[in-house]
């Protein structure tokens, strides 16, 4: 009774924080963290324990599926160069540089400073798209920073696990290799064979609410069986959040031919609820961990003046090294001739955007408690991923929107949007009227001419309600399904 009584509450309150932050000029994310690390201090607010049990099996699946369905593979195979650099190569040069400062910091075994590195090394893939568009970036920033939140998930979680092996000192270089390699094949292979029977068995279903029931379930379907089959003989096994994100794009894309439109409707705005109540919760009690982990840090060894400065250290070499890697890895594949004449080079202000938005979340908490109780400092590690959440989301997150205006990045021009809107409105009558005039029988020629005159009256209407809708007030778009973007070119 009293788990339930705690769900109930930490649900309704972060419901009810998103929303009044709505009305503020702050993304909600950063309010529900500041709530949530003043209510860890309130006397009668119990202590939650946020476990990676519960992140990465309860609460990463739907939110990383959510995300993966809304977004579209043709925009993710537009830039799988950027995506690549960013979520598999950043990720591994951060761990590495990170867990070299640690190793010299608090004088422990380079193993477990890589583990650390590995831990605090991927964004999160909710923080930098909530924030992304709130202030309005780029259609392909965030097309960018949502694909690379979607794979460097399961690249830091493969090179935490290797870390907590040679912790024991039971893993060698080939080893290494293998594992990584198992997790990111084995991912996209189970991945896309449940898309491809998920897909076969919704083509059968005629059932709305049967359909979405499947949706629902989906999430867990890639991610239980990769995170279970092993490779015979080793502890490696496939990547569920690979397998989890293959799943999600490829039925995100099928979704116009297994679905009814009653059914995509109804779906999306289930994964948008799930997605709203998820996100904002999860927040929540990233600010409600701060009491017990301070709590924790309190029995280290080491004095609480070096706990904080190797804390702050650690926080400025991640986004210091983000920084450093985004302008060498966007400019130096374009000197290649056919990359440069394919991908023009964008503007300076695009990957400095693109590095300042590296906010870390849920996924570097819930991994830090991985590492096994017998790490040296172990406290100590928590609270340096605690800082480095905290730090990358209030610092980078509040002044994300300063940056943007300070470089003068304009976001996508609604008067455009709602021009293409029309014209595909405009396109779909048309093929409308073709469809009619091709099937009408050649007896009844009637039925054509009044079932095209009205299309020909309705079509240029609904063109033209696009433009004649009223402009809604800017308000938070976290846990909202964004609209499908176009393929978007060079920024």
């Amino acid at each position: 009774m009293d788990t339930a009584l705690t769900v109930v509450v930490a649900v309704s309150l972060a419901v009810a924080v998103a929303t009044l932050a709505g009305r503020l000029p702050v993304a909600s994310p950063l309010v529900l963290i500041v709530f949530g690390i003043a209510a860890s201090y309130v006397p009668f607010i119990p202590d939650v324990e946020l476990t990676s049990e519960l992140v990465l099996v309860g609460l990463l699946p739907p939110l990383l599926y959510a995300a993966a369905i809304r977004t579209p593979l043709v925009d993710f195979r537009a830039n799988r160069r950027p995506i690549a650099l960013l979520s598999i190569a950043l990720v591994i040069v951060t761990a590495v540089g990170v867990g070299f400062l640690a190793q010299a910091l608090l004088d422990v075994p380079l193993a477990v400073g890589l583990a650390l590195g590995a831990v605090v090394a991927p964004p999160d893939a909710v923080a930098a798209t909530a924030v992304a568009r709130r202030i309005g970036l780029p259609r392909r920033v965030v097309t960018i920073l949502e694909g690379e939140s979607l794979v460097n998930d399961a690249t830091a979680i493969v090179l935490l696990r290797t870390s907590i092996a040679a912790i024991a000192g039971s893993v060698t270089l080939l080893e290494t290799g293998v594992e990584f390699l198992v997790s990111a094949l084995g991912g996209v292979l189970i991945g896309a064979v449940v898309a491809l029977v998920v897909i076969q068995v919704r083509k059968r279903i005629t059932d709305d609410l049967t359909d979405v029931s499947l949706s629902l379930l989906t999430p867990w379907l890639a991610y239980v069986p990769a995170e279970e089959i092993h490779w015979a003989g080793t502890d490696a096994h496939a990547s569920g959040v690979l397998a989890v994100v293959v799943a999600g794009l490829l039925l995100g894309h099928k979704s116009p031919i297994i679905q009814s439109a009653t059914s995509r409707l109804f779906e999306r705005m289930n994964w948008a609820t799930i997605s709203f109540v998820l996100e904002n919760t999860t927040f929540l009690l990233i600010g409600l961990q701060v009491k017990s982990i301070v709590a924790d840090v309190g029995d280290s060894e080491l004095s609480a003046g070096r706990v904080a400065a190797v804390s702050l250290l650690i926080l400025a070499a991640v986004i210091g090294i983000r920084l450093v890697w985004i302008f060498p890895a966007t400019y130096l594949p374009r000197l290649i001739p056919a990359v440069r004449r394919a991908d023009p080079a964008p503007h300076w202000t695009t990957p400095l955007l693109i590095g300042w938005a590296g906010m870390r979340g849920v996924v570097t908490l819930a991994a830090v408690f991985l590492l096994p109780a017998d790490t040296p400092h172990r406290e100590v590690l928590v609270m340096i991923a605690f800082v480095v959440t905290v730090g990358t989301l209030l610092l980078q997150g509040l002044t994300l929107p300063w940056l943007v205006r300070l470089l003068g990045v304009r976001g996508p021009d609604r008067h455009e949007d709602h021009l293409t809107e029309a014209s595909v409105h405009q396109a779909a009558a048309n093929a409308g009227l073709r469809y009619l005039e091709e099937r009408s029988p050649e007896p009844s020629p009637r039925t054509c001419s009044s079932a095209c005159a009205a299309e020909r009256r309705t079509g240029p209407t609904r063109s033209g309600s696009v433009w004649a809708a009223p402009t809604p007030r800017p308000r938070s778009t976290a846990g909202r399904a964004p609209p499908r973007s176009r393929a978007s070119g060079p920024s």
